[in-house]
């Protein structure tokens, strides 16, 4: 009994020092304070005014008018009242539009045929082409919602002119009503801005970068020191392996938390960013976010053997991370071997329930998936940092 007692209190000795140490690894190192406080203090603001404002408004559009007519200038005038375009002129021809859309003078051509005006005033269908430049899909987006608007409006105005020519009244129209009425209600981003859809989700991205960009500094500096010491760390814990996992881990959610707070509710109050979930969810969500993170971030800092090598975890991770989330691509789309790829990633349960829960008003009983396998996660990565702490221990520290 007096055995198990022992060993008891030697495993909490030793989580404490290596709690303790890791707070030192931390707070002495000007790099690890830049992973752990600077980046998710400064890249959240940096990306959330890059992002502003978060509509396109007044995307250049040139006219190639065949038509000249009455008619097609007022189309024209009701394109150019929408937000989302601005007319920048007008052009002879194609070959003219395609000219000035290369040279990036505008980002799209529309082309009035010449038999427009003759066509609405037969009650037929007139057919206007728009050609649009692909290079970003956000101006396509803007384009079809400012053309969809027109073209309801404008062929609104032709029954009202057509009811008015056969003698009836224009308000009859307006009493008959729509046939279908759309009403469109935008959950979780009712501005349809740009930073209001992505940073939710990019602020879980910036969390988990910073623990693991730590993390991996911190074992790069203490591999460093192992080689100048000839094998030894003078500033390592001797600790059994489950400990010192438990300990690091602790020391990383611990210092997270506050920057949790700035990051996901004091970022989105600043910059006005959706923020329906509550308080109490989201930060019950996040906590096994964090330690699933840390885990995952000690998982991978046995193969960093130098402190700039923590940099190439940057370039290699932040885009690959970023798509496997399913925030630019939705997860359902993708093939079974990157959707297994992205379920081993703590940050693509942690986007998907936390968007949900903040953007969505989602419980936490409803996003249980996405929590429950943050658990799991928590717990496979812990097995396998503690596998890993046990067998690559510098021998001077074995017991």
């Amino acid at each position: 009994m007096m055995k198990i007692l022992n060993m008891l209190s030697g495993w909490f000795v030793g989580l404490f020092r290596v709690w303790r140490r890791e707070f030192s690894h931390v707070f002495r190192d000007q790099g690890v304070m830049l992973f752990f406080l600077a980046l998710p203090t400064v890249y959240p603001l940096v990306y959330a005014l890059i992002y502003n404002p978060e509509l396109i408004r007044d995307v250049a559009v040139v006219v190639v008018d065949n038509s000249r007519t009455a008619e097609s200038r007022h189309l024209v005038r009701m394109l150019d009242a929408t937000e989302p375009v601005g007319i920048v002129g007008y052009a002879a021809n194609k070959a003219e539009a395609k000219r000035a859309m290369h040279e990036k003078k505008c980002y799209g051509v529309v082309e009035i045929p010449a038999d427009y005006a003759r066509r609405i005033g037969r009650g037929e269908t007139a057919n206007v082409s728009f050609y649009c430049d692909m290079s970003l899909l956000l101006r396509y987006r803007q384009f079809t919602m400012a053309l969809t608007q027109v073209q309801i409006a404008a062929g609104a105005e032709i029954q009202q002119r057509t009811l008015a020519d056969l003698g009836l009244p224009a308000a009859a129209l307006a009493s008959q009503g729509a046939p279908l009425n759309v009403s469109q209600q935008f959950v979780g981003d009712p501005s349809q801005g740009f930073s209001s859809f992505i940073m939710p989700g990019i602020l879980m991205l910036i969390l988990q970068q910073s623990v693991v960009l730590g993390a991996c500094m911190i074992a790069g500096a203490a591999s460093e020191r192992r080689r100048r010491n000839g094998g030894f760390d003078p500033l390592g814990i001797d600790a059994p392996a489950t400990a010192t996992v438990v300990g690091k881990t602790l020391c990383y959610v611990a210092i997270m938390l506050p920057m949790v707070i700035y990051t996901l509710h004091v970022v989105p109050w600043i910059f006005k960013f959706p923020a329906y979930g509550s308080i109490v969810d989201e930060l019950l969500f996040v906590v096994p976010y964090l330690l699933a993170v840390s885990v995952f971030g000690l998982s991978l800092s046995v193969f960093v053997t130098e402190r700039e090598s923590s940099f190439l975890v940057i370039v290699f991770t932040s885009v690959i991370f970023l798509f496997l989330s399913g925030l630019t691509w939705p997860r359902y789309a993708m093939s079974g071997p990157w959707q297994l790829i992205g379920a081993c990633v703590p940050a693509t349960w942690g986007v998907q329930g936390f968007v949900h829960i903040n953007s969505d008003n989602a419980s936490l009983a409803l996003q249980s998936a996405s929590y429950t396998n943050l658990w799991i996660l928590t717990a496979v990565y812990f097995v396998a940092a503690s596998i890993i702490f046990r067998f690559h221990r510098p021998k001077r520290l074995k017991a």
